[in-house]
């Protein structure tokens, strides 16, 4: 049932990006306007991120789902009646407001679910609707444009959402916090944390924000990808629209969706032998993706774009398997929701960076055009990559000397 929600948390805030080339040349937006009004959504996404978690670990957390479900999907289908920019950033940040409680309560009501010998795996099965979602925003959304208009894709999404939305109401359980840890009576509903205590059960140890920090980098990385490469292609490569959109996300997507099962496995079972395996394949991930985000950038042939893109997405669902699970390694069951609201703002704050840094990037850029600009943007996520994986290397490092003292 999550895996549903979350296709459309993600189709939802991604069908901009395939019509960002419609809507420059239908109201003359330049690219550092788009580039603003795709950092809307981050922007209060990240800011509303931290209250959505604390408000989960207080209140039932199937109603903050639910409720968000219906918000977000109202929103997205008032994208389609936008005329100016002011119209198209209020409600982009709206949309993010409304999509900032899913994953804290998600994550946490998973958590609540599966223990630590199966929560990896259960996030990345969870982790591939964030795949499809996207592959199905970003096509659809450019195909409709091409067809039958760029404001049908939103309609479409937001009404099918709602009416998802009100069928999960019904079914969908609310799960006892703590029930999967050895001692579940511990974390009974009575139990719960008061905020300064959130906050120091949260960062007790450098640990946590060694992983948040990290997830600031890879979604840098990761924002980018998703908010310009429909574009990129179809300036570099000269793609149609509906080819752009497909192309920009599905070879990166699809090889997401084999990567992260394969890393929830492979977390959990190093998680038995070391306190922080699921760290190291985070790092794995990060590091072995370094030299394809590079060449993605840089290529000019399509063919070793396609490879280099498949293989960074392969990387990239290594890590993205173990986000919250390596969170919730080293965080009280009680602070589930307020930990992945902190690693979400702190993740998307760095994210919300990325469409406006990036289109400041191609408009104002030293290079000789646009394209070339675009090209070296996308290069730099290598770099940003390798970063990401030394500070997980720390964080795992540090958690083993605190198990061996």
């Amino acid at each position: 049932m999550l895996w549903g929600v979350c296709f459309f948390n993600y189709a939802d805030r991604m069908a901009i990006s395939a019509v960002l080339p419609v809507l420059e040349h239908e109201f003359r937006f330049d690219k550092q306007q788009l580039g603003l009004i795709s950092s809307a959504f981050m922007v209060i996404y990240a800011g509303a991120s931290p209250l959505a978690g604390m408000i989960g670990d207080r209140l039932r957390r199937k109603t903050l789902i639910i409720g968000g479900f219906l918000f977000w999907s109202t929103v997205t289908m008032l994208t389609g009646w936008a005329r100016t920019f002011w119209q198209f950033y209020i409600i982009r940040a709206l949309e993010g407001f409304g999509e900032a409680f899913y994953f804290p309560a998600s994550m946490a009501v998973l958590g609540d679910y599966h223990s630590g010998r199966t929560r990896s795996r259960a996030m990345s099965i969870h982790q591939s609707s964030v795949y499809l979602g996207t592959i199905g925003g970003t096509t659809l959304g450019g195909l409709f444009a091409e067809h039958w208009g760029w404001r049908t894709g939103f309609y479409l999404f937001g009404g099918l959402g709602m009416v998802l939305a009100v069928v999960l109401g019904r079914a969908l359980r609310e799960p006892r916090r703590g029930q999967a840890e050895p001692s579940p009576e511990a974390f009974a509903t009575g139990s719960k944390l008061g905020m300064g205590e959130l906050l120091r059960h949260i960062f007790r140890t450098p640990v946590a924000p060694l992983l948040m920090l990290a997830f600031v980098g890879a979604n840098f990385v990761a924002t980018t990808f998703l908010s310009w490469m429909p574009t990129f292609l179809y300036e570099k490569f000269h793609m149609h629209l509906a080819v752009a959109g497909l192309t920009g996300t599905v070879f990166i997507q699809l090889a997401s969706a084999v990567g992260s099962p394969l890393g929830g496995v492979l977390a959990d079972r190093l998680a038995r032998r070391y306190r922080g395996g699921r760290m190291l394949v985070q790092a794995l991930g990060l590091l072995s993706g370094a030299g394809f985000v590079f060449l993605t950038g840089t290529t000019r042939e399509v063919g070793v774009l396609m490879f280099a893109m498949s293989v960074f997405g392969f990387c990239k669902g290594l890590y993205d398997a173990n986000i919250f699970a390596s969170l919730y390694d080293v965080v009280d069951p009680r602070a589930r929701a307020s930990a992945a609201g902190l690693m979400n703002c702190v993740g998307w704050a760095g994210g919300a960076m990325a469409p406006a840094l990036i289109g400041r990037l191609v408009t104002y850029g030293g290079a000789a055009n646009e394209v070339a600009n675009f090209s070296r943007a996308i290069a730099f996520g290598g770099i940003i990559y390798l970063v990401g994986a030394a500070l997980l290397v720390g964080a795992f490092l540090l958690l083993a000397r605190r198990a061996e003292g």
